[in-house]
């Protein structure tokens, strides 16, 4: 199937959720008021640590500030966009009913991955900007045109990297249907990505920059926007990006092999 028609399925599918989420305008307010508060709330611990001290591990408050917005953007991809989406293809996989999906001319996937979205989740992508925002109004000066760019870039790797995260996890569901506690284990985990990852111990930051790569997904583009980061860094993101997709697409391939239906 050509790129065209994958783009038009997509389409398809980002405007049956934006349907679906207008014909419950209330939930939709009501989810996006409580969405912001959860991010507002995720700020605390940063501000109770930089009230004590000036700077920790050579991140200022406003440098850091910018690792919390990235994860704020992220976490609003991943619950806006990935989860809910591939949550379904656990219960598919409970039901045996993927078949549903496995029959279709198409990708499978591709449609399990964009089945559903939450488009209330965009109040993580404004409440990440306005992070951005107070961030260099703080430190007194604006990113510049490269480093917009380069973080525009690791915004793409971070993603795909959060996204093959979850494949392989979810994946799990064919060998082991009931993965809720491993789902809940690496959301947990994912919110060690609001902190620089300067600040943990040395096994730590080489487990989250090569293994579970949180680092990647928010460190590095924060870097990227600081103007710190050097082209051999960016690298990195480039080929973990390469790695885990490629890995998660065989984990799925593989995997998707292990599903038995309802009528088998």
């Amino acid at each position: 199937m050509k790129a065209s028609r994958y783009l038009k399925l997509f389409a398809i599918q980002l405007r049956t959720s934006a349907l679906v989420a207008v014909q419950y305008r209330y939930d939709f307010i009501v989810d996006g008021i409580i969405s912001l508060f959860w991010t507002f709330t995720a700020l605390a611990p940063l501000l109770v640590v930089f009230n004590q001290r000036a700077e920790i591990v050579g991140w200022s408050r406003g440098e850091a500030l910018l690792v919390v917005g990235w994860f704020t953007l992220l976490q609003g991809v991943l619950e806006g966009a990935i989860n809910p989406s591939l949550i379904t293809v656990v219960e598919h996989i409970r039901k045996g009913t993927l078949d549903f999906v496995l029959l279709k001319p198409a990708d499978a996937q591709f449609l399990v991955s964009t089945s559903k979205f939450l488009p209330w989740r965009v109040t993580n992508v404004i409440a990440a900007l306005a992070i951005f925002v107070f961030s260099f109004r703080e430190m007194g000066r604006a990113p510049s045109v490269a480093a917009l760019a380069t973080a525009a870039l690791l915004f793409v790797t971070s993603v795909l990297i959060l996204y093959s995260l979850w494949i392989i996890t979810v994946s799990l569901a064919f060998y082991v249907v009931k993965i809720d506690n491993l789902t809940y284990l690496f959301t947990s985990l994912f919110d060690a990505a609001r902190w620089p990852a300067s600040v943990f111990p040395a096994a730590l930051k080489i487990v989250f920059t090569y293994v579970l790569p949180l680092a990647l997904m928010t460190t590095y583009p924060a870097q990227a926007m600081l103007g710190k980061l050097t082209p051999q860094g960016a690298l990195l993101p480039l080929a973990g990006a390469a790695v885990f997709s490629a890995v998660a697409r065989w984990v799925w391939t593989r995997s998707i092999r292990k599903y038995t239906s309802a009528s088998s």
